[in-house]
């Protein structure tokens, strides 16, 4: 039996707790609200996190993953793989450098990269690969960089959605090559917006930030001398108060995740159609919990399905729209029929509530409401 939920259940919301609000005042009482020691604290903590690694902070996931492909020497003419199922800003920021995104089509079931793909579109302009741990699950770490060491590639981990996951019982972050995090609002850990990258051994830091900010480096006797033309990219001692008292959760979130996301597992009717996401407990953080509507055996359109949620009081997303259809990439000779695997997940994913604060009776009445929209649906 289902029913309209009492209160709008969004698909995601973060989670703030007092303590972190008052970091907040406190440093808005303190006079210094731009990049400073908190800033520097966020740093240090999420360093710490991924084994001592060298980490900057970010005001996006966006600028991470521009300036990792500038050190990684990405530049006109080149070429860089990754997947079309992911935020336009996986791809955008290869164009931002005058090089060309290369897509490759997903995997049916883990739905990233299919990595049996990858050589196949390897040519002799490629330069790196932008792997997308969609939804949280992480991509195979280890033929990801057998494939990437035999074509001397550098790798940009778009770890975007992926903060708290794992890859052999190891975080996401504490190894690779560079890896990109996003802190927007929606992400497992949040700086309202905001961003991290992790830099591999052979990269200076002291390039890194200077990217980050206008390539203002800083001489003896306070002169400054800019040799490269940098971005606005440096995360404020405001955003770093949120994400220090974020990570204090990070674990706890993490697990809520994943009790969440078995739940629906348990409670999800599997006569009906729906295609679940990989049952993985272990790796994946799940940022998202993503179905494929059956749209072949339904009566309705997905935009329909969606709108009879939220009328049932239920939120509800579409991630992604295969961003090789979008005008921008179709301008570069990408068709319909590309990347037909990816072009039917596209189609069909629904990404359903899932964050900490909700109760487990939250996931029982949107799995109630699927089933007796779908019943009704059925063609």
């Amino acid at each position: 039996m289902s029913s309209a939920l009492p209160n709008f259940l969004p698909f995601t919301r973060p989670t703030i707790d007092e303590e972190t609000i008052a970091a907040v005042g406190d440093v808005l009482r303190s006079g210094w609200i731009t990049s400073g020691p908190k800033a520097l604290e966020f740093e240090d903590a999420l360093s710490a996190l991924f084994g001592g690694r060298p980490v900057r902070a970010f005001n996006s996931g966006t600028i991470t993953l521009e300036i990792a492909l500038q050190l990684a020497g990405v530049g006109p003419g080149d070429e860089v793989i990754t997947t079309p199922l992911s935020w336009v800003s996986t791809a955008n920021v290869v164009l931002h450098l005058g090089a060309r995104p290369v897509f490759v089509d997903t995997d049916p079931h883990t739905r990233n990269i299919d990595l049996e793909r990858i050589e196949a579109a390897i040519t002799p302009r490629t330069k790196a690969i932008i792997p997308v741990d969609l939804a949280g699950l992480p991509v195979d770490r280890d033929r990801l960089y057998a494939i990437a060491r035999r074509h001397q590639l550098r790798v940009v981990e778009d770890a975007a959605q992926s903060l708290g996951a794992s890859w052999n019982g190891r975080p996401i972050g504490s190894t690779g090559d560079f890896v990109s995090f996003s802190f927007h609002a929606n992400k497992n850990l949040t700086t309202c917006e905001g961003g991290a990258l992790v830099l591999p051994d052979d990269i200076s830091p002291a390039l890194c930030e200077r990217l980050r900010l206008q390539g203002v480096q800083r001489l003896d006797g306070g002169e400054i001398e800019v040799e490269v033309a940098g971005h606005k990219g440096n995360l404020t001692d405001v955003a770093a108060a949120v994400g220090l008292g974020q990570l204090k959760h990070l674990d706890a979130f993490t697990a809520r995740r994943r009790a969440l996301a078995r739940r629906y597992f348990e409670r999800l009717d599997p006569t009906l159609g729906l295609g679940l996401p990989p049952a993985d407990f272990v790796n994946s953080n799940w940022h998202m919990f993503q179905v494929l509507l059956p749209l072949d055996r339904m009566r309705m359109s997905r935009a329909d399905f969606i709108a009879h949620l939220r009328e049932r009081n239920i939120g509800a997303g579409v991630h992604y729209p295969a961003m090789h259809l979008f005008a921008l990439y179709r301008g570069l000779g990408y068709r319909e029929g590309n990347f037909p695997i990816a072009e039917r997940i596209s189609r069909s994913t629904l990404t359903l509530p899932l964050f900490p604060a909700m109760q487990d009776a939250d996931v029982d009445a949107v799995c109630a409401n699927i089933a007796d929209l779908l019943r009704n649906a059925a063609q």
